[in-house]
């Protein structure tokens, strides 16, 4: 996909799922790790965003995730940073800490270093909850430079909050 239609299928997904949020007159927050309010930044480049989008948590530290988002410590050492569970937890915490009542976690590793066989660069976790629902996630390996990584992640998180609104 070029980068002019790469954009466009961004912003078809954002106008959609700002309709839904305000039709539903809902709220949205975010928990991101590895795309760095990248999320964030796409939400809110659509005028009129804040009658949809609460807030967004940038916890790229493990403390971070702990502090703000209520991570519990025993999950980070458990299962790790780059985990279903810690993306549940991120999302989970971005409701209980906001006004939200639908959000999404992220948590990955874009590269280009700091993958394992375990979790090789390209593995992102991404969890989606709703207010007063346990959260899920789902894991992806995506391919590419960590810009790449990054997008596709973006595009995922957006897909599973359309999901999440159907």
């Amino acid at each position: 996909m070029t980068g002019a239609a790469a954009e466009a299928a961004l912003h078809a997904r954002i106008a959609r799922l700002a309709e839904r949020l305000r039709e539903r007159g809902e709220m949205l927050a975010t928990a991101e790790s590895c795309t760095g309010g990248m999320i964030a930044a796409a939400l809110t480049a659509l005028p009129g965003s804040s009658a949809w989008y609460e807030r967004g948590f940038v916890t790229y530290s493990n403390a971070a995730k702990i502090d703000m988002l209520g991570v519990a410590r025993a999950t980070l050492e458990r299962e790790g940073a780059v985990s279903e569970a810690t993306a549940e937890e991120m999302a989970a915490g971005a409701i209980a800490r906001s006004e939200a009542n639908l959000a999404v976690g992220v948590t990955g590793i874009a590269g280009p270093a700091g993958g394992s066989a375990d979790k090789p660069v390209g593995t992102v976790c991404i969890g989606w909850c709703r207010g007063g629902a346990a959260p899920r996630a789902q894991t992806f390996h995506f391919t590419g430079d960590r810009a790449a990584v990054r997008h596709a992640s973006v595009l995922a998180a957006l897909d599973g909050l359309l999901r999440e609104l159907e």
